[in-house]
């Protein structure tokens, strides 16, 4: 399951970057107007999506090493 979390996050974040990169340096709008526009606009609502489980998981990941930080001291 975490395996797969990480590939929409990376997927995500990719997207991202895929529209930011359409709309700012590919020229796309340029040549096809408006539907370039929304063609980035598109890539980077969707990857913004995509990415939010990011938050999760690094909190997940925090809380499940603190716990075991804190059970490694109370043994020791």
């Amino acid at each position: 399951m975490i395996k797969v979390l990480k590939w929409v996050m990376v997927s995500g974040v990719l997207l991202f970057i895929l529209g930011h990169y359409i709309i700012s340096y590919s020229g796309l709008p340029e040549k096809i107007g408006v539907k370039g526009i929304y063609l980035g606009a598109f890539c980077m609502a969707i990857g913004l999506a995509m990415s939010l489980p990011t938050k999760m998981y690094l909190t997940f990941l925090f809380v499940t090493r603190e716990n075991r930080l804190r059970t490694h001291t109370k043994k020791h």
